[in-house]
């Protein structure tokens, strides 16, 4: 018997802000990114995507601003590169109002926030949601946030992760393990709205936390939020074999996507968790066009709005090189670095090692791998890239709002579910259960599943 093909799963890679991935595309004339801070904006982007039959959209953030290249603001400024750039958190439940389905994965950095008020905030926006709420999990990676954080400069990297997973085991606690299940029973008659005897307290002493006190929610549909992570240096793999359920890569290849996911599955295995407790996303950028010549057209005429040095400016941030001070053919010194330590490892493999050639890869405004088809070579390279890269997905960036995901949805979608690719509809439940369909909860062998309660011995 024939073994039925794995659905494509896709999410919406997005930004509350102008410029996201793809800098200087917000000057094209179609493209609606100025309007970031209109709820009109966000709800017709939800709408689209739900219409596609996207599993979520994943809204990335930064605490901080972009300072490495030429030691200053000037271009991240002028360009718009991230800056300026609002909450993500608060736009979710206008797009969830217009929507039953769609997921949304948020970006917040543990550096920014202390476990028991971010606890209530999930929780609050799980239960507004229906259970549609994931949490990308960061840890901070340039100075300037840490400055505005009142902090010297940021911390060292894997001290990052350490502090990570002390807020992480007292989530977990507040989610999975103050409140038992049937302690509101809302019994009017009664004037009993929650049994006090089902709700208790949590009691941690961590490195970087501390906390004695009952969480301020009751349970939400999914308790603990899908887990979302993107770090993949030593450290970061074991972070995400511990907790993360979704994980995005960067790959310029199939062959590099594979070997990453296998490293990500083994991370999970060595957790005591299973190979397919993670899907595995991977950045792409498409511009598909009814036919190939129509898709050329289109992104040669991106191409005249792209800016090569913006995206020059976010890598440096992402590495910490400034590489306005090397001459275009000079050799780049990378060295050991503090920020994101999978950027600096990506361009020395790449050969990126002068600013001539990392401009090379900039030419869209980012080193995004990207499809330029007709809706059938597009779905035949997704197709390749799923199979042989051993994904699960892809977070499909922004070139052109909303007309980036306008056209995926009407010419690439149809093409994809043709060949059995793509769900032709939405399952119901959380978002927990559309992308893994065995319930709403963690699972028992997650990391954050031993803070549950035993209730039956209770």
């Amino acid at each position: 018997m024939t073994q039925a093909k794995r659905h494509i799963h896709v999410n919406a890679f997005n930004m509350n802000c102008v410029g996201h991935i793809h800098h200087g595309l917000w000057t094209h004339l179609r493209d609606r990114s100025t309007q970031y801070n209109t709820l009109e904006y966000w709800t017709h982007i939800a709408q689209v995507l739900e219409r596609g039959l996207f599993d979520g959209i994943f809204i990335a953030d930064v605490i901080g601003y972009y300072d490495v290249y030429q030691g200053s603001t000037d271009l991240t400024l002028r360009e718009g590169i991230q800056l300026p750039v609002n909450n993500p958190w608060l736009i979710v439940s206008a797009m969830a109002a217009v929507t039953k389905h769609l997921g949304f994965g948020l970006t917040a950095s543990v550096s920014a926030h202390h476990p028991y008020t971010f606890a209530r905030d999930v929780s609050t926006l799980d239960q507004l949601t229906n259970g549609r709420l994931g949490w990308n999990i960061v840890t901070g990676y340039v100075d300037s946030g840490a400055r505005g954080l009142g902090q010297g400069g940021l911390a060292e990297h894997d001290s990052r992760y350490d502090r990570a997973e002390d807020f992480l085991d007292l989530s977990y606690k507040l989610w999975e393990g103050s409140w038992d299940d049937g302690a509101v029973v809302a019994d009017k008659a009664r004037r009993i709205h929650t049994l006090p005897e089902k709700v208790r307290p949590v009691v941690h002493e961590g490195p970087f936390y501390r906390a004695n006190a009952i969480h301020m929610s009751a349970p939400s549909p999914q308790r603990t939020p899908v887990l979302f992570q993107a770090g993949t240096s030593s450290r970061g793999l074991r972070f995400a074999g511990q907790h993360a359920e979704g994980i995005f890569i960067g790959a310029n290849t199939p062959e590099a996507a594979r070997a990453a996911s296998r490293k990500l599955r083994q991370a999970a295995v060595d957790a005591g968790r299973r190979p397919d407790d993670i899907k595995i996303y991977a950045g792409i950028a498409v511009v598909p066009g009814r036919t190939q010549a129509e898709a050329r057209e289109k992104y040669a005429e991106y191409l005249v709005h792209a800016s090569a040095e913006s995206g020059l400016a976010h890598f440096a941030a992402s590495t910490g090189v400034d590489f306005a001070r090397y001459g275009l053919d000079d050799p780049i010194d990378f060295g050991a670095g503090n920020a994101i330590q999978s950027a600096t490892k990506t361009a020395q493999q790449q050969g990126w090692t002068t600013r001539r050639k990392l401009l090379e890869q900039f030419a869209l405004g980012s080193r995004y791998h990207t499809i330029v088809g007709d809706a059938a070579q597009v779905a035949d390279e997704l197709e390749r890239w799923v199979d042989v890269g051993e994904i699960d997905g892809f977070n499909l960036t922004r070139i052109v709002v909303p007309e980036t995901w306008e056209d995926f949805a009407t010419l690439v979608v149809p093409e994809l579910q043709n060949r059995g690719r793509y769900r032709t509809e939405y399952a119901s439940g959380t978002f927990r259960q559309q992308l893994f369909g065995r319930g709403d909860r963690l699972p028992a062998q997650h990391a954050g599943a031993r803070f549950r309660r035993d209730t039956t011995t209770a």
